[in-house]
């Protein structure tokens, strides 16, 4: 099967979260920067979780480019990507309204741990559908930095309920650490064109 309307479904529901979670900001009716205090923790969440929303749009961009073709199964592994992806309004909003109270902020990073999990069952079944020697295969490498991400999630939602600005501390590293756009299938692509 063609991989096109994969990527334009998955476009569109990503760009469906975003404009969701724009549109549970509400503005202060007052014109003081004062004002701004109360949405500020709001504010925030949605800063972030704008951040990972691009960077899994980036990085599913840049996988389905090593991609030739799918099938059912890739069908419903992105199904499970977006399932996740899809709570990350919900979870922000409830971080946001309750001040970073420590459950909101756990499950806000329970949410960020299942999504990248999906996101790594969606590179395996990538692979197994187009085999070890593709340039998919080539690109992927040693998955050092998914590994991270996984561990840093684990170690920041129990540490949520300690202290749950040191746990967002831990997401925001999640963030910075995948910020500069993953090179690897770019890098891949050029060396197969060769």
């Amino acid at each position: 099967m063609s991989k096109g309307r994969l990527e334009a479904f998955s476009d569109g529901v990503i760009a469906i979260l975003i404009t969701i979670m724009v549109l549970d900001l509400r503005p202060p009716h007052d014109m003081d920067f004062s004002s701004l205090r109360p949405v500020l923790s709001n504010l925030i969440g949605y800063v972030l979780s704008f951040v990972f929303l691009g960077i899994y749009w980036s990085n599913h961009h840049h996988l389905f480019q090593a991609v030739q073709k799918v099938n059912g199964a890739i069908l419903w592994a992105n199904l499970h990507l977006l399932f996740w992806l899809s709570l990350i309004p919900f979870v922000t909003a409830w971080m946001g309204n309750t001040g970073f109270t420590a459950l909101p902020v756990s499950l806000y990073g329970v949410d960020l741990l299942f999504s990248a999990l999906a996101y790594y069952v969606l590179d395996l079944t990538l692979l197994a559908h187009h085999g070890p020697n593709s340039v998919l295969a080539k690109a992927v490498g040693n998955q050092s930095k998914e590994r991270l991400s996984l561990f840093l999630y684990i170690v920041a939602i129990p540490l949520s309920f300690i202290e749950s600005w040191i746990a967002y501390g831990f997401y925001i590293g999640v963030a910075a650490l995948w910020l500069v756009p993953d090179r690897r299938i770019e890098k891949a692509l050029d060396g197969s064109s060769k």
